[in-house]
């Protein structure tokens, strides 16, 4: 559990530092600051989203769901009995992104982005297309901690395997 907790406090930590060096040092410039060029920049915005900036409900609703599926992980890790780096990895990291995106919405009512990758914005069809939103490092987080359970579900959940071929006819 030490694991779970130390990396949720990391990902919380990391979050909330780059945000406010993000806040600091991009929010009032007037340009993006390149970091390699027609890829990768910082650039700040802000959202009332989730990950990614999507929208799809109230900011109110946002938090509350943000709360409800974070308080969700943190009682479900803390119960199992697993305690193996691949399983407590993805979840801290869902966990601690959660909360940092949390932070945000308590504290500002919005969430601060500012990474973006360049991979491609134009017209495409005659319609302007930006192919990959503002992001930061909590929705990095829980981008990662959901690609690793979905990568490593039979090692993470070894005893669904079982389940699930007993259940063959």
């Amino acid at each position: 559990m030490k694991l779970f907790f130390t990396l949720i406090l990391l990902v919380v930590t990391v979050d909330q530092l780059t945000k406010k060096l993000a806040i600091t040092f991009l929010r009032d410039a007037a340009q993006s600051i390149t970091i390699i060029p027609d890829l990768l920049s910082l650039t700040y915005t802000e959202n009332k989203g989730v990950a990614f900036g999507m929208e799809f409900a109230p900011p109110a609703i946002l938090l509350l769901m943000t709360g409800l599926i974070t308080v969700m992980v943190l009682i479900y890790v803390i119960f199992s009995k697993n305690r193996t780096a691949l399983f407590v990895v993805p979840f801290s990291l869902i966990v601690g992104g959660g909360a940092g995106n949390m932070i945000d919405r308590v504290m500002i009512g919005r969430v601060v982005d500012f990474i973006y990758f360049d991979l491609y914005h134009g017209k495409m069809f005659g319609i302007y297309l930006s192919l990959w939103p503002i992001f930061n490092i909590a929705d990095s987080a829980i981008t990662i901690g959901a690609c690793m359970l979905i990568l490593f579900h039979h090692n993470i959940f070894p005893d669904s395997i079982s389940k699930e071929t007993n259940h063959v006819c």
